[in-house]
């Protein structure tokens, strides 16, 4: 049986947390297929990362409080928690997502990926 990870509590969420979280465009993007998709299994972001660094990339989102991720057998589930970050920040979560939606779409004009 695989141990739950561990998410902080409303309260400990910090802004500075949250900052250094979406300071990579890999996380970046992994929120904003979360924001269209819903919860996800984390395997749908192999794309962005080998598992090894996309569990490190998963681990900071976590850590910071933007995702919720459960276990389920040997898979990985994660969803933004999108209540708790309008509650302790209002508004933020929002403008995150649509600067890193802007940011896709000039990388699709552009040709390049992270």
């Amino acid at each position: 049986m695989s141990k739950q990870p561990t998410h902080p509590n409303l309260d400990q969420i910090e802004l500075n947390s949250i900052f250094e979280a979406v300071s990579d465009p890999i996380r970046r993007k992994i929120l904003l297929d979360l924001s269209e998709k819903g919860e996800s299994n984390c395997s749908t972001f192999l794309v962005y990362a080998p598992k090894t660094n996309l569990s490190y990339h998963m681990g900071k989102l976590r850590d910071a409080g933007m995702i919720f991720t459960r276990y389920e057998g040997t898979q990985r589930f994660s969803i933004i928690r999108k209540e708790d970050l309008e509650k302790k920040f209002p508004g933020l979560l929002d403008t995150i997502l649509k600067s890193a939606k802007l940011e896709s779409a000039q990388e699709e004009v552009s040709g390049s990926k992270v």
